[in-house]
């Protein structure tokens, strides 16, 4: 294989498989400050950011598993706004309300720019027995008479001795009972967790808390509700990441940020292949020669010199050929579980909730980003009011309510494998059952959406995880970034620091690729900043 020139500089062949924030950030991280290298991006599908893409349907736009921006890394938050600033002049809804946002001196006018990054207000609660509950739960007067006066004394009680009597932290049930007790934990986490994951709480890993709930507790609620009430900072760098009360948020949904990002990236040299889906990796003398890839025009084979994989970990090592992995391996990765996920967006009348918070909202429509629902009896695991990420969202986001239902599926069971109409009549029918429409009546149009291996899980064969990861590292031009790429349920920020510091390590030179693989796992991360 000959190498390309530039100048009298040769030009290494980097193969990105995924175009979504990982393989993205990747490649842009690279071709900046003309970077030596020959980058072509693989994406399986025809849509750009991954689970990060934003769908359009009838002039309305669906973010697939909602997305905050924000990060406590100064690097991703200067990465964002250099690519989409931060808006000077107040949005749609804020100007009609009045409600003050910190602008940006200088910044677009989002009523007349599109390249803009919203500043939004983080609201998200929890629905549990038709009564809403502040996420995280807080020990406030409203929890306490939605609770009722024994239950609370009961949490109370329950909470104490947790602190006193630690359990051993080999599940994700006992790392949650050590922070919540066993009382909340059973009312605001056993279900939720069983309904997200399909499993029971006892039968995760407890690094799934580790990583997303993070340093987040009674104690951490309490430390933060009592420095605002005696007058301290709220300041979002010092706050767990689950407590912080504004974000970013592209105009037209985070699809919008990474279309950007793409062309970036295709401007600065990039070749960007849609539709190509790799399916076999070629693997010689410990190195990896090329990637098979179906495509519209047939089976190709695309040669490179490094390869950057935010792939599911299962697909990449299944997909090995020539010097193929031995069987424990190949076992480790078939065993590695996922969750699938099935978002229905309904376009609505009104909803038959009544905002009693102090913010203001169009169509005083409750201000939440997303509702948790706990409530038993249903599938549907959350509810995102598309209005309040951006009322850009919304065709008409004063007459009318976007909102989306996320179900927790497995490809292939019945769930999964239910056609359109019959999913959104179940969808249509859990929100009457909860109350949060009158009726079906109240519809006015929907859509559904489905995405493969949303969430990585922390069962099954991921205990053997390490063996995995010591295998991958043994190819010196292989670099697992991602979600997927490393199985991790990594947020977006943690995805995209994993590829920054893959292209670090590629233009340095350096071998040892632990710490890719240590982001979103330090817990001097997850506490400060």
């Amino acid at each position: 294989m000959k190498l390309l020139q530039k100048g009298e500089c040769i030009l290494k062949k980097v193969v990105i498989i995924g175009a979504g924030p990982a393989g993205l950030t990747a490649a842009n991280e690279l071709l900046k400050d003309g970077g030596d290298f020959d980058v072509t991006i693989l994406e399986s599908t025809q849509a750009i950011g991954g689970i990060s893409q934003t769908v359009e349907y009838h002039g309305n736009r669906m973010d697939i598993g909602g997305h905050r921006f924000f990060s406590k890394d100064d690097e991703i938050m200067k990465w964002w706004s250099d690519l989409m600033p931060i808006q000077g002049k107040p949005s749609f809804d804020d100007k009609l309300l009045g409600r003050e946002k910190p602008l940006s001196d200088g910044g677009p006018d989002p009523e007349k720019e599109d390249e803009v990054m919203l500043v939004r207000t983080r609201v998200s609660r929890i629905y549990y027995n038709k009564q809403f509950f502040d996420y995280p739960i807080k020990m406030s007067a409203s929890t306490i008479k939605n609770m009722g006066f024994a239950t609370t004394v009961a949490a109370g009680f329950s909470y104490l001795k947790s602190a006193m009597f630690k359990k051993p932290e080999d599940s994700l049930e006992n790392f949650y009972i050590n922070r919540f007790g066993k009382k909340l934990y059973s009312m605001f986490f056993e279900g939720y967790t069983e309904k997200l994951w399909g499993r029971h709480p006892r039968d995760i890993s407890a690094d799934w808390g580790s990583q997303r709930v993070k340093g987040l507790s009674i104690r951490a609620v309490l430390k933060d509700m009592f420095s605002k009430a005696f007058g301290g900072k709220k300041e979002n760098k010092d706050v767990e990441t689950s407590l912080i009360e504004q974000f970013w948020y592209p105009k037209y949904g985070p699809g919008q940020l990474w279309e950007l990002a793409a062309d970036k990236a295709v401007k600065s040299g990039a070749k960007l292949l849609k539709g190509y889906t790799v399916k076999n990796i070629v693997c010689e003398n410990g190195n990896i020669k090329s990637v098979i890839c179906d495509t519209p025009d047939g089976e190709k084979t695309i040669y490179g010199d490094i390869f950057i994989s935010s792939m599911p970990v299962k697909d990449l090592v299944e997909g090995m050929t020539g010097d193929k992995p031995d069987k424990e391996i190949v076992d480790i990765a078939k065993g590695l579980p996922y969750r699938d996920f099935v978002t229905v967006g309904l376009l609505v009348k009104k909803l038959n909730l009544e905002n009693k918070t102090d913010i203001k909202t169009l169509g005083d429509i409750v201000p939440d980003c997303w509702i948790y629902v706990q409530e038993p009896g249903v599938k549907v695991g959350r509810i995102q009011i598309f209005n309040n990420w951006s009322p850009y969202m919304v065709e008409n986001p004063e007459k009318n309510v976007w909102i989306g239902l996320e179900f927790f599926c497995t490809e292939g069971d019945d769930f999964w494998n239910m056609s359109e109409e019959e999913c959104i009549s179940l969808a249509v029918k859990e929100l009457e059952e909860m109350g949060v429409i009158s009726s079906s009546d109240d519809i006015i149009d929907s859509h559904r959406e489905k995405v493969k291996k949303a969430y990585p899980a922390y069962f099954d064969t991921y205990s053997e995880m390490d063996r995995l990861i010591k295998y991958l590292d043994g190819f010196e031009n292989l670099y697992c970034t991602g979600r997927n790429g490393q199985h991790r349920y990594n947020n977006m920020d943690h995805s995209m620091l994993t590829s920054i510091i893959a292209a670090r390590n590629i233009k340095s030179g350096k071998k040892d690729k632990a710490d890719i693989w240590n982001v979103n796992t330090e817990k001097e991360y997850h506490e400060t900043k």
